[in-house]
């Protein structure tokens, strides 16, 4: 979401050796000509890598040096086997000139934050690549440092903390982090010459200085940057998810094409340009991993949005941020974390007995609500959203002493944690503790969760949730 003002950092794929950028791009020199079997391995190596999808075979003609190194502290990965990457986008643009600056309309903040996260998951057989964007409004807890958006962790303690804040929120183990300076973008999609994209709606974003009618268009870097980082359309940032992945399928596309692969210079430049912007933790294994990844194809790279279930999200600091629909999150990432193919029906769950539960009717719990925040009115309506879940809540809500408790808090005393969970259950990111009180308390947050209707008793629990809305890359690409 875009705060009133907010000059936008925000650029989304592709990266240059950390703030190297050129207006306009200078010719490449010339590398010598290798087999078609060489090139074509190559070349998906570095498209991949451009496009932070590492779906590719064959070796890197480049050397180690070309490729940077940053310690993430990540989980080692197998020798085989699925794998999780991490790609973060750098936006750097220390080294900018004011003009330069100006030209990309990119303002003259200095520092690095991240405008892109996404996780990327090579499933075991390695014949299949899903890419999960993550918005960098998501409002989550960042390890030692409380609740902020996503994208603050890479201020806050740099790729160490990136990477230990997406593995808080996704709950999966982290095998390889890739980190790429966005702003080189430019000449990876001028060493193309250029990249197609179709947008259904007309752009005009001063702060980009884009300017497209709905339609198909041919981009040139800075252009092809201002349409992967704009947020000057209805759903802001949600949409420029949609458009980064976009630009991700048309430039794997674009580097596969027989025109890149049969033009040594356009691949030559093209190769460069793109491993010069990579950094990797660990910084060995990566051209044994491009070896293992064969036969991948467009159709076999699919990406994932994290389902959401606020949009608008007022956030106790004023910002205006994202919230993940955490229960279809959490089984999206399991599924993932499981090795499944998003794309089919998750398969139906046996109905292999279980132990016998007591099942608690809310009519029989007894809550009391206290308002934790100086929000007035909070406790009132959360005792209301209760009672019409069948909760008894007897009595005036009151008030705590301590006025700045930012999540709501379910506390019940020994014997009735059966009881809490279900009071839980209707409060989304409510946390539960054990506590010297009477029945259940709930403590109203500053972050004012929207209480659910309880389910029905008879209402199955282990329900499998819908499949998740995936697009491939090659149904990315723009139809002729």
């Amino acid at each position: 979401m875009r705060e009133p003002g907010e000059e936008d950092g925000g650029v989304l794929v592709g990266g240059d050796a950390y703030g190297g950028v050129r207006l306009p791009p200078t010719p490449r020199p010339r590398r010598p000509v290798r087999s078609a079997k060489a090139r074509r391995r190559n070349v998906i190596v570095a498209g991949l890598l451009s496009t932070g999808i590492l779906v590719t075979t064959g070796v890197v003609w480049a050397t180690p040096r070309q490729i940077g190194t940053v310690d993430a502290g990540v989980t080692a990965p197998k020798s085989q086997g699925a794998e999780n990457i991490l790609l973060v986008g750098v936006d750097k643009r220390d080294d900018l000139t004011r003009q330069q600056q100006n030209q990309l309309k990119l303002g003259r903040e200095s520092g690095q934050r991240t405008d892109t996260m996404m996780v990327i998951h090579l499933s075991e057989d390695h014949q299949r690549v899903t890419v999960v964007s993550l918005p960098r409004d998501t409002w989550t807890t960042i390890p030692g440092k409380g609740d902020h958006k996503i994208n603050s962790a890479y201020q806050f303690g740099g790729p160490k903390l990136t990477m230990q804040a997406v593995k808080a929120a996704t709950g999966l183990e982290i095998n390889r982090y890739i980190e790429v300076n966005i702003l080189g973008f430019i000449d990876v999609v001028d060493s193309l010459g250029g990249v197609t994209v179709c947008t259904p709606i007309p752009i005009n974003d001063p702060k980009t200085g884009l300017n497209l009618p709905a339609g198909t268009h041919q981009l040139q870097g800075a252009q092809a940057l201002g349409y992967a980082r704009t947020r000057a359309t209805a759903r802001s940032d949600l949409d420029r998810i949609d458009r980064q992945q976009q630009v991700i399928s048309a430039l794997l596309n674009r580097a596969l094409s027989a025109d890149t692969l049969a033009n040594p210079a356009k691949l030559a430049a093209f190769v460069n340009s793109t491993l010069s912007t990579v950094k990797v933790d660990p910084d060995d294994g990566l051209i044994g991993l491009a070896t293992q990844l064969r036969d991948v194809s467009l159709e076999d790279v699919r990406f994932a949005d994290v389902p959401l279930a606020n949009v608008d999200f007022k956030a106790p600091t004023g910002e205006s941020a994202v919230l993940w629909d955490r229960p279809a999150a959490r089984d999206m990432f399991r599924r993932i974390d499981a090795d499944e193919d998003l794309a089919k029906p998750e398969p139906t769950r046996t109905a292999t007995p279980k132990p016998v539960k007591t099942v608690v009717p809310p009519e029989s719990v007894t809550v009391k609500v206290m308002n934790g925040t100086l929000i007035t009115g909070l406790g009132a309506r959360t005792k209301s959203a209760l009672v019409a879940s069948g909760f008894k809540v007897p009595g005036e809500p009151g008030n705590t002493a301590k006025k700045d408790n930012k999540k709501t808090l379910v506390r019940y005393a020994a014997g009735q944690e059966a009881a809490a969970r279900l009071v839980a259950s209707v409060i989304p990111g409510a946390e539960l503790r054990e506590a010297d009180v009477k029945d259940v308390e709930v403590i109203a947050g500053s972050d004012q969760p929207k209480i659910k209707k309880l389910k029905q008793p008879g209402t199955p629990s282990d329900k499998p949730t819908a499949t998740p809305t995936t697009k491939t890359a090659m149904e990315n690409i723009c139809k002729k």
